[in-house]
Parts: structure tokens; sequence; C-alpha cells
């Protein structure tokens, strides 16, 4: 008999089957704002990248424009001056004053020459930096949102 009263006395913990609903819609109402919160970082992410892109794109594109007329400007320089120089050239009476103007076009093509590849790369340089600068931008902000995450 006494087992039957020992038996009587315990008692077993009951499952509550409206506790772990709701446990398990608590847990899955947060698994999907956790979802969208994740969506709605991604798509901004990937709005600010293509914002950047197309950004990227059209300076490059004015950059490209800028350093194809400084080339336009650099070769119709170089050809007024050829052809200048080609004039006085037959122009020249002797071989002395031939010598003179060969030797005084070429000190002048150095130095256009030296002027000309500093202006490209001053452009080349401001180029670089113009291009890069939205990628630079919004990878920096990526940056910031993933450390504050």
């Amino acid at each position: 008999m006494s087992r039957t009263k020992t038996a009587d006395t315990i008692e077993f913990p009951s499952f509550d089957a409206s506790k772990a609903t709701d446990q398990i819609r608590a847990f899955a109402e947060k698994g999907v704002e956790q979802s969208k919160e994740a969506y709605a970082k991604l798509k901004t992410g990937a709005e600010d990248t293509q914002k950047a892109l197309e950004s990227t794109f059209e300076t490059a594109k004015t950059v490209s424009n800028d350093l194809s007329l400084k080339t336009i400007a650099a070769l119709r320089a170089n050809t007024e001056a050829g052809l200048s120089h080609f004039e006085a050239l037959i122009g020249a009476k002797s071989l002395s004053e031939v010598v003179e103007l060969q030797t005084a076009f070429l000190r002048k093509q150095v130095e256009m020459t030296v002027e000309q590849a500093k202006d490209f790369q001053t452009v080349a340089s401001k180029a670089a930096e113009d291009v890069s600068k939205p990628i630079k931008t919004a990878f920096e902000k990526a940056m910031k949102e993933v450390k504050a995450a």
C-alpha cells in the first residue's frame, strides 16, 4: 500500500500547448522581423551601390570627354607647330638658318611635350579621384553601417 500512496503524491509536469504555441509564434515573428530588417538593409545597400555606380559611370564619361578634348588640343598644337616649322624651313636661305630653326623647333617641342604631359597628369589625377569618389563614399557608408549593426 505504501506504493500506491507514493504514486498518488508525485506530480508530473504538465505540457501547456498554448504556451508552446505562443513561444513558437513569438519566435517566428521575431525571425520575420529580423528578415525584414536584413532585406531592407540589403535593398538600401544595393540601391546605394547602384547610385554610386551610375555616378561613377557618368563621371567617367565626363572625364573621358575631357581627356579626349585635351588630346585633340595637344594634337592640334603639335600639328600646327610642325606645319609652321616646315614653312620656316622652306623659307630658310642657308644651312646655318636651317640648323638654327631645327634647334629652336626641337627645344620648343620638348618644352611643349613636358607642358602637355603635366596637363595630362593633372587631368588624369583629377579623373581618378573623381571617378573613385562615389564608390569610395558608398563603401565608407556601408562600413559605418556594418560597424553600427
